[in-house]
């Protein structure tokens, strides 16, 4: 089913005045160079045959380590406030390797374009381990390197990205790296990545930054239907998707049941994860309905869920889906901010929308654009109600390799010739330059 694209030419209201307009991406789908770098978890991953579904790998991707100049003039181009990328942890290990993140901020700050550098994206060096404890205070020795070196420059940080998705889809289920099918013997990937959080907060802390925060995905839960066995399941997703990570984070607690799971002097730990936050991140995509386990394997967006999970995803019926199948609902994300400040109250720091995007052919991509523009309405409807949000990032600049997928997906608003390297905005980056535009027209400057 199309996106409908007809409202996609009203003007979008205005934003509060100081609201940051950006993009991201990571260094693992964009940076390409992987013989200046130590190898990573997904480097491993992708070696392995039948792991990525075009059977690609990420050696060579977008070639932004060689290109970035390229790359910043289209984030001029465009008018973005800041764009956030991710800092390889394999790259700065290597010899060299922080000097390239030396000449990106320093070419973006020339562009005026505010370096949102996010510390850990899921490419973990192949040495590391996140079921090992030793590993979050691994990550805080990177977190000082990094920010001793670059911090006289960046303003803003985002300790992890997705650390539910790495946690789920890397250890629980086996469909990203490192590849693991431990189901709930996962947990201890968790909370080894929200006390890493913990201490990288507390790092950047003491190189003086002021401006931190972490990014989640999340999304509105929804019942199959009203029967228990349904209700029961989408709780329990719920739970999986959004508690875990933002109740500890936000309330230093972890939900019912959960804290018993986990590994090591727990209570000591939360009082490191639930450092508090100058901004909370959340990934936006889509929501999920959720129902009682049907006892079979299901594929849903890319990913399968085994049979023995205790629930089952469904299909959302009537509302037009992505390339990659997932259901385009902007509803969700108001729903989503509202429920989050409800639930969190004052103990919500601002939040940003860190990713938010639609994977979908072509170089006249109307559908991304109306998926866009309806998604930047939904976001001012949160801001309508009273949510404090402070900016919104597309995912993503570049068509990039979409982990298991390979180059399958396309999310960029520029698109990538694999083959060639070249670069081609598409009508969604004209499309956004001219929603930012008419943003400062109104007078939005970022602050």
């Amino acid at each position: 089913m199309a996106i409908d694209e007809r409202g996609a030419t009203r003007p979008v209201p205005r934003f509060p005045d100081g609201f940051l307009w950006g993009v991201s991406t990571s260094a693992h789908q964009i940076e390409g160079a992987a013989e200046l770098r130590e190898r990573s978890v997904w480097d491993a991953f992708t070696a392995e045959p039948g792991r990525v579904k075009d059977g690609s790998t990420a050696e060579v991707a977008c070639d932004h380590y060689h290109r970035y100049r390229e790359d910043v003039a289209l984030l001029a181009g465009l008018g973005v406030d800041a764009y956030r990328f991710s800092i390889s942890w394999p790259r700065v290990n290597s010899p060299q390797g922080l000097d390239f993140y030396d000449r990106l901020v320093d070419e973006l700050c020339a562009a005026g374009v505010r370096p949102v550098p996010t510390l850990f994206h899921w490419d973990l060096p192949v040495a590391l381990d996140w079921l090992e404890r030793d590993t979050a205070d691994r990550f805080a020795a990177h977190v000082s390197r990094v920010a001793g070196r670059l911090g006289d420059r960046v303003g803003t940080w985002i300790t992890l990205n997705e650390p539910a998705e790495h946690t789920l889809l890397g250890h629980a289920l086996g469909t990203h790296a490192p590849g693991r099918r431990l189901l709930f013997d996962a947990l201890p990937v968790a909370h080894h990545q929200l006390l890493a959080h913990g201490l990288a907060v507390r790092a950047l802390r003491a190189a003086g930054a002021t401006d931190v925060g972490i990014t989640n995905s999340h999304g509105p839960t929804w019942p199959a239907s009203r029967e228990q066995a349904d209700l029961e399941a989408a709780d329990f997703y719920d739970l999986l998707l959004n508690r875990l990570f933002a109740d500890p984070l936000l309330l230093g607690r972890y939900p019912d049941g959960i804290e018993a799971l986990m590994p090591g002097d727990v209570e000591a730990d939360l009082k490191v994860i639930a450092e508090p936050l100058d901004f909370y991140g959340v990934n936006y995509y889509a929501p999920t309905r959720v129902g009682a386990p049907q006892g079979t394997e299901i594929e849903f967006g890319g990913i399968t869920m085994p049979a023995e999970l205790p629930f089952s995803v469904r299909d959302i019926e009537g509302v037009p889906t992505t390339d990659f199948g997932w259901p385009v609902v902007p509803e969700g994300l108001t729903e989503l901010l509202t429920g989050f400040r409800d639930r969190y109250g004052d103990r919500l720091p601002p939040v940003v929308v860190t990713e938010n995007g639609c994977s979908y052919e072509g170089v006249d991509d109307q559908e991304r654009i109306a998926y866009l523009d309806g998604h930047v309405r939904a976001l001012h409807r949160a801001v309508e109600a009273g949510v404090d949000v402070r900016g919104y990032f597309v995912w993503s600049l570049l068509d990039n390799f979409e982990w298991a997928e390979g180059y399958a997906r396309r999310f960029g608003l520029v698109h990538v010739d694999f083959a060639t390297q070249r670069r081609t905005p598409k009508a969604s980056y004209r499309w956004f330059r001219d929603l930012l535009r008419a943003q400062r027209q109104a007078g939005t400057p970022a602050g």
